[in-house]
């Protein structure tokens, strides 16, 4: 099992910056990919970054230019380091790790990011 803990949301205003944190424990060895997704109340969860053990990076064009994926493998943490935040940015920010033998996902609780003014 793999347990995934958010943190560093917040309310910003528009414009402001915001980095995320998602700290794994438990049997990492079998993570592979780590990203991110958020969510509005009533839609779907969206793609936002993900970033493979070699570095490999995926981001939605939603954000690109904005937010950067990062990956600390000795501290098992993957970071979101947001910038330029709008309005349509305000979601439930959640992490998520996939096995590499079994392609299960891990997801962590989410955390709140608001963006306003």
């Amino acid at each position: 099992q793999v347990q995934l803990v958010e943190s560093g949301g917040g309310l910003v205003q528009p414009g402001g910056s915001l980095r995320l944190s998602c700290a794994a424990s438990g049997n990492i060895f079998i993570i592979n990919v780590m990203g991110w997704y958020r969510q509005d109340p009533g839609k779907q969860r969206d793609l936002v970054a993900t970033i493979t053990s070699g570095g490999g990076t995926n981001y939605a064009d939603s954000v690109k230019g904005r937010f950067t994926i990062s990956r600390d493998n000795a501290k098992n943490t993957v970071y979101l380091q947001m910038n330029s935040l709008k309005t349509d940015d305000t979601a439930v920010y959640y992490c998520k790790a996939t096995s590499r033998y079994t392609s299960k996902d891990y997801w962590g609780q989410g955390t709140q990011v608001t963006v306003s003014s």
